[in-house]
């Protein structure tokens, strides 16, 4: 029997896994599925967990059942890459794979500032959002919350935890000139006009300098927080980050055409992991699993695969609340309620399939 180990559910995973399961696998091959939870969860809903809008069965979906797949819940020790085999904490269990599939998603990166993991929320798990969620529900009437960064899930977080709590005093720290600065000024400006009519504190030019438990300080000055939330930016996962691949100037691992690494050829590596000419985002790690599982599926059956397509994004989604939003669509810039319709219509299709 041979295994084929997908590492990590989330949107890559799960397009490499259901892609092969729309194929006529070989009868001697396993799929082992491994993941924290026993569940697929759609992280560019998070924030909305963090606010307490959304209900944790809105944001998530169960596994697909199929005779050619196993389930391995748990957190990953370690990947040994010579005896081909994955470690659990807390457990003596061992996976063998034949074929290994790294699709584990990024964390974040504190870039040295002193305090910021250790006292500051995060949005980049399911866990996570959980513990953010419980601090923002807790926090005291007309509390004081801080989001540091001002990119889509800073803007997302921010404009969510103000329509669940319009009591709160939200403050947002971006390092640059204008919010979402990689994206078309028309949308720079409707999400600056969201933040001023909901009154949501914007400061530009942020440097943080230290975080401590009840407060963060900027540019000379200390703002008092009931929480503090890091939205600052995401690296590599720390397991793969620890693996000997050649990497990019992002820690990202280099791939050829086919997402092999260039020294283990059946080690497949997709996602925030992956070395890209685009930026980190759930529609690329889709697609690079749509594409993946099609590679893979001629690898099993030793069929010569074909080299995948480009890929052709068709843009980013953003919310603000749950009645306005924002999109950057084949690079025409729409903002209000159509965008924020669409994504929700985006979920709702992923949940589906």
């Amino acid at each position: 029997m041979r295994n084929l180990v997908i590492l990590g559910g989330g949107y890559g995973g799960i397009k490499v896994l259901t892609g092969l399961l729309s194929t006529v696998l070989p009868d001697d091959l396993q799929i082992i599925v491994i993941d924290k939870n026993p569940y697929h969860s759609y992280k560019t809903e998070f924030h909305t967990i963090v606010a307490g809008t959304s209900a944790e069965v809105d944001v998530r979906t169960n596994f697909p059942v199929d005779d050619q797949v196993r389930y391995e819940f748990g957190t990953v020790k370690g990947i040994d890459i010579e005896n081909e085999m994955i470690t659990f904490q807390d457990s003596s269990k061992v996976v063998e794979y034949d074929y290994l599939v790294l699709s584990v998603g990024s964390e974040d990166i504190y870039h040295g500032i002193e305090g910021a993991k250790q006292f500051t929320e995060s949005v980049q798990t399911f866990s996570n959002a959980r513990y953010a969620g419980l601090a923002v529900g807790n926090s005291k009437p007309y509390g004081k919350i801080s989001v540091v960064g001002a990119g889509l899930s800073g803007i997302e977080a921010a404009s969510e935890i103000r329509e669940s709590r319009p009591d709160l005093n939200i403050r947002l720290l971006d390092r640059g000139g204008s919010v979402l600065k990689a994206f078309d000024p028309k949308i720079q400006a409707h999400v600056a006009d969201w933040f001023v009519k909901n009154d949501v504190e914007v400061l530009h030019h942020a440097v943080v300098e230290y975080v401590e438990k009840d407060g963060v300080c900027n540019n000379g000055i200390c703002y008092v927080n009931d929480v503090t939330i890091w939205t600052a930016g995401v690296q590599p996962h720390k397991l793969v980050r620890s693996l000997p691949f050649k990497t990019d100037q992002y820690n990202k691992v280099i791939v050829n055409d086919f997402y092999q690494t260039t020294t283990h050829e059946n080690i497949y590596v997709i996602g925030d992991n992956a070395s890209s000419e685009y930026s980190p985002s759930a529609q690329l790690a889709g697609q690079q699993g749509e594409q993946l599982a099609l590679i893979l599926s001629d690898v099993v059956s030793n069929i010569e695969p074909q080299r995948p397509k480009g890929i052709k994004l068709r843009g980013t989604l953003g919310s603000l609340g749950k009645s306005d939003g924002f999109a950057n669509m084949f690079s025409k810039p729409i903002t209000g309620l159509l965008p924020r319709i669409t994504k929700s219509g985006v979920l709702w299709l992923q949940k589906r399939h």
